[in-house]
């Protein structure tokens, strides 16, 4: 595929907001999880014992007026995360090259501003919802790409990706695709998740939440640490000879295996892998460094590295960072996408927190240890539920 330039981008995490606070945290191996204090709605029920990757800034961050009937926690932290790293000033730009009508909007997430959703149901007044949560603009799928839109201006296509903890990877794909139809000049892509009970809860009731900070790829893993995070970049076409950041390929892949559980041998993540590194024109071996999706669950680890040994040589430093933030769910893949082209620009590659004893299933390629060596090319795995696959390959030019 033609190359698309990223002219900018940025993430937001428990590690603190932007990119500086990112880099920082995680060159210096500073995590960003707590033990969880996000109060349940129900007033006897105590918070699950398990930690947590939370945002310190949403609760004091009101959005401004003209915004007032989109507050919620996700559209507080999509807030938040769009003011940071000169993106506002990145959007003006391309508006202004291409006009607000030719730039697209393409957003991920898993559950949106369902958060507001759950407490108006918490606070039902005779069978209604409470006034001040009375606004159809919060209680839909599509809420936050809506709202993306409008806090922008930007007018083009508008969509909003749902495919569980891929879903924010897979909007490269998708700006990709409509930049080669013509439909659009550039893209706005991103994606925003906010804890809320039905993260919480619903995952552990499938019996995922570790209740100690998640340990990816290490033998003695039990689960995953939850989080919330939000992030952004904007793409177009590249230029022939031009530097600075691209991407230059995607590949998506669905094994269809069980709704949570990969499939045993990672097919779907094999053909993921190397459905981007054919698009991009790049060999295994040119890749130098991949953040994994790495959950720190038994069974996603265990796949994610059988199709890591089968692909890449052992030269390769991949790690998972989500001993850093937590499993950001439908942001995941544009924070890791942020951690990837951090890496790019600096060649700190950062290794996998909390982690100690390696699992005997892991290849060479998964370090626990952080390393610097300059890179030319950078890869992101995103799966979700469901066998939804997704993995980018970035390149600095």
């Amino acid at each position: 595929m033609p190359p698309l330039a990223i002219r900018a981008y940025t993430a937001s995490t428990a590690l603190g907001l932007g990119l500086r606070a990112q880099a920082s945290a995680l060159r210096e191996r500073r995590g960003g999880l707590r033990r969880n204090d996000f109060a349940p709605l129900a007033p006897d029920q105590a918070p699950l014992d398990c930690w947590i990757g939370r945002v310190d800034a949403i609760e004091a961050s009101p959005l401004p007026p003209s915004l007032a009937q989109w507050e919620s926690r996700n559209h507080r932290l999509a807030w938040l995360s769009l003011n940071q790293d000169d993106l506002p000033e990145a959007i003006a730009a391309a508006a202004a090259r291409y006009g607000a009508e030719r730039v697209a909007v393409i957003v991920g997430t898993s559950t949106s501003s369902i958060g507001a959703t759950e407490e108006a149901y918490a606070r039902l007044d005779d069978g209604h919802f409470p006034a001040d949560l009375a606004r159809p603009v919060l209680h839909t799928p599509h809420s936050i790409g809506a709202f993306v839109a409008a806090a922008t201006g930007l007018r083009g296509p508008c969509v909003t990706v749902a495919t569980a903890c891929s879903s924010s990877a897979k909007v490269f794909a998708q700006a990709a695709r409509l930049i080669a139809a013509g439909l659009a000049d550039a893209a706005l892509v991103g994606g925003v998740d906010t804890l809320c009970g039905s993260v919480l809860f619903g995952f552990n009731s499938l019996q995922l939440v570790s209740p100690e900070p998640c340990m990816p790829f290490d033998a003695q893993r039990v689960g995953l640490s939850l989080g919330e995070a939000g992030g952004f970049a904007l793409l177009e076409r590249g230029e022939a000879g031009a530097s600075g950041l691209q991407l230059r390929g995607y590949g998506e892949s669905s094994d269809a295996h069980h709704m949570s559980t990969p499939h045993p041998q990672g097919l779907g993540a094999r053909l993921a892998m190397a459905d981007a590194l054919a698009r991009a024109g790049v060999e295994a071996g040119e890749i130098g460094y991949l953040n994994l999706h790495g959950t720190a669950t038994p069974a996603n680890d265990q796949v994610e590295a059988l199709a890591v040994a089968a692909l890449f040589p052992p030269h390769l430093h991949a790690s998972s960072t989500k001993g850093w933030t937590g499993h950001t769910l439908g942001a995941a893949g544009i924070v890791e996408s942020a951690f990837a082209l951090l890496a790019l620009e600096s060649g700190d590659l950062p290794g996998t927190l909390n982690s100690r004893d390696p699992d005997p299933g892991n290849g060479p390629q998964i370090r626990f240890d952080n390393a610097r060596a300059p890179i030319r090319y950078a890869m992101n795995n995103s799966f979700g539920f469901g066998g939804n696959n997704c993995s980018l390959v970035f390149s600095r030019a």
